[in-house]
Order: structure tokens, then C-alpha cells, then sequence
């Protein structure tokens, strides 16, 4: 109880700015949870659809791998039925290739999508920390040129002290949503890093089974 009281105390001592930098907070946290949910989803949907189609590729069952692709909505389905779609009309591995990249572009951003506001809310509740302090200092100065000389001292530095609260707590926002930034940032680079090897990986079986139908 005593820590939720300084909590309190801590958030209302800071004055106004302290609530906008709570909204800035709120956003990025849901932003950050809502990421992660979909890309742990994304990774997961990728990896079942590539072992549905992974087997039926190897034996050449292409008409069957088309279907799999259509029903599923994973980003890897849709590269693939790019891919695929090319690769039963094109006879060159290149044709393939910019089809698979055509649909990679078009996914790339749906997994990249809001990731990039926590780093702009986290450089947002620094500059709000700072901006409080500063309002803060000058009210205190203010107050302080009128006050008498002998308690100048001590109601400087409380007010001080008081002003330093919102950018105490500018920054407490700002460091969780820059890690959480960092973390969704690794886990999209590893997700657009599978996919690519996935198409490299499907071009490879394409060209081995058309060589050995060649042959």
C-alpha cells in the first residue's frame, strides 16, 4: 500500500503533462501487444502452411499446393500461390522469382504495420517529460521572484524537485516502449528473413523437378 500511495503522489505532484504522457504510454502498450499477437500468429500460420505444401511441392502435386495456398490466409500461402501461379505458365526460374518477389512486397508491409510508432511514442514522451519539467521550472521561478528572501531557497527546491517528475517519468515511458520497439523489430526482421528463405527454397524445388522432368 505504501508503494501505491508514492505512486500517487508521484503521478500527481508531476501536473498536467504527466496525463499525456500516460495516453502516449497506454497507445504504445496496446500498439506493442497487438503486434506481437499477430506476428506470433504470422510465424505460426507460416510454418503450418509451409508443411502442408513443403510435401506435395517434392512430388510435384503442384494443382494440390495451389489449393492449400488459396484456403490459407498465412503471408507465406500467398508468396507461394504467387509463385505458383507464375510457375505453371513461365518457364524461366526469373519469371518466378519476380512473381514471389511482387508478393513479398505486398506482405512485407502488412508485418512492418504500426511498428514504428513506439519508437515515435517513445522519442514523444521524452520531449513531454522535458516539456513538463520546463513549465514546471518556470511557474517555480515565477512563484519564487515574489516570495520572501528567506524561503526562497526551500521553495525552489521543492518546486524543483516537483518539475523533475514529469521528466522522471518521460523517460520510465519511453525505455520499455524503445525495448519493446527493438524486440517487435527483431521478431519482423526473423518473419521477412523466413519468407525469403521459404521462396529460395521453393524456387530451388521448382528448378530441380523441371531439370529431372527434363531429363
Amino acid at each position: 500500500m505504501d508503494i501505491y500511495s508514492a505512486l500517487v503522489t508521484f503521478f500527481q505532484a508531476g501536473g498536467l503533462f504527466m496525463y499525456p504522457i500516460v495516453a502516449v504510454l497506454a497507445l504504445g502498450v496496446a500498439i506493442a501487444i497487438e503486434r506481437y499477437i499477430y506476428l506470433t500468429a504470422a510465424r505460426a500460420t507460416n510454418q503450418r502452411i509451409w508443411k502442408q505444401v513443403m510435401p506435395l511441392l517434392m512430388d510435384g502435386n503442384y494443382g494440390q499446393a495451389v489449393a492449400v495456398t488459396e484456403k490459407s490466409r498465412a503471408a507465406l500461402g500467398r508468396i507461394l500461390r504467387y509463385g505458383l501461379d507464375r510457375a505453371s505458365g513461365a518457364t524461366r526460374r526469373d519469371d518466378v522469382e519476380v512473381a514471389m518477389e511482387e508478393g513479398l512486397m505486398e506482405t512485407v508491409p502488412r508485418l512492418e504495420k504500426r511498428t514504428h510508432y513506439l519508437a515515435t511514442f517513445a522519442n514523444i514522451a521524452t520531449l513531454l517529460g522535458l516539456l513538463g519539467t520546463i513549465m514546471g521550472l518556470i511557474q517555480a521561478f515565477t512563484a519564487v521572484a515574489n516570495a520572501n528572501p528567506a524561503e526562497k531557497a526551500d521553495m525552489l527546491s521543492a518546486s524543483i524537485s516537483v518539475a523533475m517528475n514529469t521528466t522522471a517519468f518521460g523517460l520510465m515511458a519511453a525505455i520499455p516502449l524503445l525495448l519493446i520497439y527493438t524486440v517487435l523489430q527483431t521478431k519482423t526482421t526473423e518473419l521477412v528473413d523466413s519468407l525469403e528463405m521459404a521462396s529460395v527454397k521453393f524456387l530451388n524445388i521448382i528448378t530441380e523437378r523441371r531439370g529431372a522432368t527434363a531429363q
